[in-house]
């Protein structure tokens, strides 16, 4: 039975293997330009910083160097139902450094494009068993980012050996550089 969560709420990742599914849907007629969002993953150290660049998992770089993270591939389109991009996990694979999973999406072009998350509804973030696809957790954004073109979903974290999962929804005036440069 999946456990839907509030923002701010945390939960136990009982399971050191799952995949991350995320999902959303956009206004596409509000500016004339398709929206291409984008899942990444920073893997982050105690001092909440990069474990080095490769530690960054995204469309040009689909799998951690520990093989712990491995993006299944960039959705330019977001079409359809269901997760409109995966990331598969390992935890057990995590190096020793690994203590956080940070997790954002980004809409590319997003000044140049004229796009924002307010224009992006029906976002979620949920994590599921690969094997069986039992949703395990899931959070709903139900905010409304009007001015924020990047938001970070969630965050994977360790404390006293568990891995736990936090549904954060915060929305930042940025893209994909803004983040790197906070966590490197």
């Amino acid at each position: 039975m999946a456990i839907n969560l509030q923002k701010g709420q945390r939960e136990n990742i009982d399971a050191p293997k799952f995949t991350i599914g995320l999902g959303w849907d956009t206004n596409s007629s509000t500016t004339g330009t398709a929206f291409d969002l984008d899942a990444s993953v920073f893997m982050l150290n105690d001092n909440k910083k990069l474990v080095s660049d490769d530690h960054l998992v995204f469309y040009n770089n689909l799998k951690s160097p520990d093989a712990a993270v491995e993006h299944t591939g960039d959705n330019l389109t977001g079409d359809g139902d269901g997760d409109d991009e995966q990331i598969k996990v390992d935890l057990t694979l995590a190096g020793p450094g690994v203590s956080e999973i940070c997790i954002v999406v980004t809409i590319h072009d997003a000044e140049s494009r004229r796009q924002n998350f307010g224009q992006v509804r029906n976002s979620y973030v949920r994590i599921f068993d690969a094997v069986t696809n039992e949703v395990l957790l899931k959070y709903e954004l139900e905010e409304d980012f009007s001015i924020e073109t990047a938001v970070e979903f969630g965050r994977i974290y360790k404390r006293d050996g568990k891995w736990k999962f936090e549904a954060v929804g915060m929305g930042m005036k940025g893209g994909l550089q803004d983040y790197l440069n906070k966590y490197q």
